[in-house]
């Protein structure tokens, strides 16, 4: 699954990759000046309109011996969709290792366990309040999907450059943070400090 997302991703199929991009970017464009109802319901009708005439023209060609009139969508039809039980109990373990691992990093932040990541985020939402003032969701996922489908193929393309920028902010953000942490109470040279205390008081005992 991740490999074919990555092909599509990296247009190594660039009719599928089209097609894909090209079906995201008119149904978002269809969200913008309509209700998702609408679009739902034109789409669900469009498809329905689609297998209905193939379902059709088979009989008809079966009516003037020319086809077997078989369903066109048979294949489809005999696939089995049933989990066996293994399948579920491994799906449910996954799901809820999904379930708790996100509970896990809710609580590291919102409880504040670390003070420079909870910081971290509250400077995200921060920021979010005012590009939320300029761009709707429905923009700014747009822009997502546009993103996702030409970055990767960037990223390919000038791979060494980019990697060398990134390094250079990465050792900034590294510095800047390792300053940040040795300012607050409990980390940096604070931690360290009443570790040597701690190590100390058990060698004395």
């Amino acid at each position: 699954m991740g490999s074919k997302v990555a092909d599509l991703l990296y247009w190594k199929d660039t009719r599928t990759s089209g097609v894909v991009f090209t079906g995201l970017m008119v149904s978002l464009l269809c969200l913008l000046h309509f209700s998702i109802v609408s679009v739902a319901a034109h789409v669900a009708l469009l498809l329905l309109c689609g297998t209905i005439s193939l379902r059709v023209y088979r009989k008809v060609l079966h009516a003037v011996h020319r086809g077997d009139g078989i369903n066109p969508f048979q294949v489809y039809l005999d696939v089995d969709l049933t989990l066996t039980r293994e399948q579920t109990e491994r799906l449910s373990q996954k799901i809820a290792s999904q379930v708790v691992s996100a509970a896990t990093q809710l609580r590291h932040f919102f409880l504040v366990e670390d003070l420079v990541d909870s910081l971290k985020l509250a400077l995200l939402f921060y920021i979010l309040t005012f590009v939320g003032a300029v761009f709707n969701g429905l923009t700014l996922l747009i822009l997502g999907v546009i993103g996702l489908f030409t970055v990767p193929l960037l990223y390919r393309q000038h791979q060494a450059q980019i990697d060398q920028y990134v390094g250079l902010v990465n050792n900034q953000l590294s510095h800047i943070k390792a300053k940040i942490r040795a300012k607050i109470p409990g980390t940096g040279a604070f931690a360290s400090a009443a570790a040597a205390v701690s190590g100390s008081k058990a060698k004395a005992e």
